[in-house]
C-alpha cells in the first residue's frame, strides 16, 4: 500500500459497535504511511473514547463544530481543505440518512459537505436496518446525487447482535487496501517526467542576487503526486527549503542557465515536461568579481541586464520534444488570454495559469487556485491546496498522453 505514503486521510467514526474496529483502521493506514486524522461524532464516543484515538493517530481528536479549541487550530474547513480522502467507518444507518438528507448539523457532516476530497462509506449496522427500505432508498439517494462517493462494504456475516447477514463493516485491513486503491497508482506508470521547481537566483556579485518569491511547493506537489501515480520523477530545483518528495530523483541548481541546461540534458525520453519554475527573464551582462561597492556621492547604479534562455521553449521546439510540455504562469490579471498568448509563443501544450496577486493562493501559500488552458479547452480548479491541484492536474496530463 505504497500509495498511502504521505496521503492525508480523515477518518470519521459515528456511533456504532463497529466503532471499535476504527482504531485498528487507524493504525493500519498509518502503518502504511499515511497522515491521519479523527473526527467523532457525539454517539461514537459512546462505543470508544477520544483518548484512544488520539493515541493511535498522535494527533487531536476533533469532536464538536463549535469546538473553540479546534478552530483556533485547524477549523472544519481547514480540515475540509486538508484532507486528500474522508472515510467515514463505521457509517450508520442514521449518519447515511442525515447525509442523504444534505444535513450539516454536526462536525462530520459539515465536513462530507465542505471538502472536494474524495468521500468513502463504510456502512455499519444491523442487517435488517441495512435491508430496510429507507436505509436503501437513503443510499441509493446519495449515489444519485454523489455518484463519485465511495462505498466499501458492507460485509456478510454474524453480527454483534447474533444476527447473519449483510451489514457488517469491512474488516480494517481491507478497508486500508480499499483506501490505497483510492488513489490510483497506476496513472502515470512507466512515464518519465520531469518537472522544474522553485526561482532561480541571477548573481549580481559575490553576495547579491536578482530572483523573485517562488517557494516551489507547487512544483513539490506534482512531483509527489507525480511518484506516488508511479511515474520515474526528476525534480529540477532552483534554491528552496522544502524536502525532496519520497521517490523522487532531485538535481538542485542556482540560475536559469544552469536550469536550462540540465533541462536540456534530461529530455530523452521524458514523457512529460512540466516547468512549474519562475525563471528569471534576464541576468546580469556582467557579474564581477568583488561586492559592487557603493561610490561617495553616488544615488544610483544601472545596471546592463540580457535576456535568459526560455527553458520551456526551448524544451517544446526540442528535437526530442516530451510528448506533452506544460508550462506554468504566474499572472496578476487576464489570466486567460495571457495563457492563451503562452500558449503559441512557446508552442506548448498546456499552460497553468494562476493570480499570484491574491494573498490566499499567491507565492507561498498552500493553496492554489488555477486555470488549465490547452489549445481546445480551458478549465477552472480550486480553490484546493497543491496536493489536491497536482493530482487534479495530472489526471488531465496523462489522459492525453499516447499509449506506451
Amino acid at each position: 500500500m505504497q500509495t498511502l505514503v504521505g496521503k492525508r486521510i480523515v477518518v470519521g467514526i459515528t456511533g456504532g459497535i463497529a466503532a471499535y474496529k476504527s482504531a485498528e483502521l487507524v493504525r493500519e493506514l498509518i502503518r502504511a504511511g499515511a497522515e491521519v486524522r479523527v473526527v467523532m461524532t457525539e454517539a461514537a464516543q459512546e462505543f470508544i473514547t477520544p483518548l484512544t484515538l488520539q493515541a493511535l493517530s498522535g494527533q487531536p481528536v476533533h469532536r464538536s463544530l463549535l469546538d473553540e479549541e479546534a478552530e483556533m487550530g485547524m477549523g472544519h474547513i481547514e480540515l475540509a481543505r486538508w484532507a486528500d480522502l474522508l472515510l467515514v467507518a463505521p457509517a450508520t444507518a442514521d449518519f447515511i440518512a442525515r447525509l442523504a438528507s444534505g444535513m450539516g448539523n454536526d462536525l462530520l457532516t459539515t465536513l462530507c459537505l465542505a471538502t472536494r476530497a474524495p468521500l468513502a462509506l463504510a456502512p455499519a449496522m444491523n442487517e435488517k436496518m441495512w435491508l430496510n427500505p429507507v436505509t436503501q432508498a437513503n443510499v441509493e439517494k446519495l449515489k444519485s446525487l454523489q455518484p463519485n462517493t465511495l462505498w466499501f462494504g458492507p460485509d456478510a456475516g454474524q453480527q454483534a447482535c447474533g444476527d447473519i447477514g449483510p451489514g457488517r463493516m469491512l474488516e480494517p485491513a481491507g478497508l486500508a487496501e480499499l483506501t490505497a486503491r483510492a488513489f490510483s497508482p497506476a496513472l502515470l506508470t512507466g512515464r518519465k517526467v520531469v518537472i522544474t521547481a522553485g526561482p532561480t537566483r541571477e548573481a549580481l556579485d559575490p553576495v547579491r542576487y536578482l530572483s523573485n518569491h517562488s517557494s516551489g511547493k507547487m512544483g513539490f506537489a506534482l512531483a509527489a503526486a507525480a511518484a506516488e501515480a508511479g511515474a520515474d520523477v526528476l525534480l529540477i530545483a532552483g534554491p528552496v527549503h522544502l524536502p525532496t518528495p519520497p521517490r523522487v530523483k532531485r538535481l538542485d541548481v542556482v540560475s536559469a542557465l544552469e536550469m536550462n541546461d540540465a533541462v536540456q540534458d534530461n529530455l530523452a525520453q521524458v514523457d512529460l515536461l512540466i516547468a512549474t519554475a519562475a525563471v528569471a527573464d534576464y541576468r546580469p551582462a556582467e557579474v564581477p568579481t568583488q561586492k559592487i561597492k557603493k561610490a561617495d556621492g553616488q544615488s544610483g547604479l544601472t545596471l546592463e541586464l540580457i535576456e535568459n534562455p526560455d527553458i520551456v521553449a526551448n524544451a517544446a521546439n526540442s528535437p526530442i520534444r516530451p510528448s506533452q510540455v506544460v508550462a506554468f504562469a504566474a499572472e496578476t490579471e487576464n489570466l486567460e488570454s495571457f495563457a492563451r498568448a503562452k500558449l503559441d509563443k512557446k508552442n506548448v501544450d498546456w499552460v497553468v495559469a494562476n493570480d499570484v496577486s491574491r494573498d490566499d493562493i499567491g507565492f507561498g501559500s498552500d493553496l492554489n487556485d488555477i486555470l488549465l488552458v490547452s489549445h481546445t479547452r480551458s478549465d477552472a480548479f480550486g480553490p484546493a491546496s497543491k496536493t489536491q491541484v497536482a493530482r487534479w492536474l495530472l489526471e488531465q496530463f496523462a489522459a492525453q498522453l499516447p499509449p506506451l
